[in-house]
C-alpha cells in the first residue's frame, strides 16, 4: 500500500519536512516514489507547499494519507480559497 507521509530533513532542532508518496513497508527515511511538496513548521504558522494535483492523483489511486498530511492539505486548501477574497477587497 502507498502512504503519503512526511520525510524529515534539515538539521537538529531545525527540522523541515518533505511530503512524499512511499510504500508503507519502507523506513521513514526510505526512497520515496514521488515528492509531493514541502512543509516548514519553523515559519509563521508553518509554511506549506504541496502540489494538490499530485496529491489528488495518488489518493485516487488508493494511497492513504497520514493524519498530519491530511491536515496540512486541508489547511493549504482553505488558505488558497481565502486568498481571492482578500485580493478582491
Amino acid at each position: 500500500m502507498v502512504t503519503i507521509r512526511l520525510f524529515r530533513t534539515g538539521s537538529r532542532k531545525r527540522a523541515s519536512y518533505r511530503v512524499i508518496a512511499i510504500d508503507s513497508r519502507r523506513k521513514r527515511q526510505g526512497r520515496p516514489l514521488e515528492v509531493l511538496g514541502t512543509y516548514d513548521p519553523q515559519g509563521t504558522g508553518g509554511v506549506t507547499h504541496i502540489d494538490t494535483a499530485k496529491y489528488d492523483a495518488w489518493i485516487s489511486q488508493g494511497a492513504q494519507a497520514s493524519d498530519t498530511v491530511r491536515s496540512l492539505v486541508r489547511r493549504q486548501r482553505l488558505a488558497a480559497a481565502a486568498e481571492p477574497v482578500a485580493e478582491a477587497a
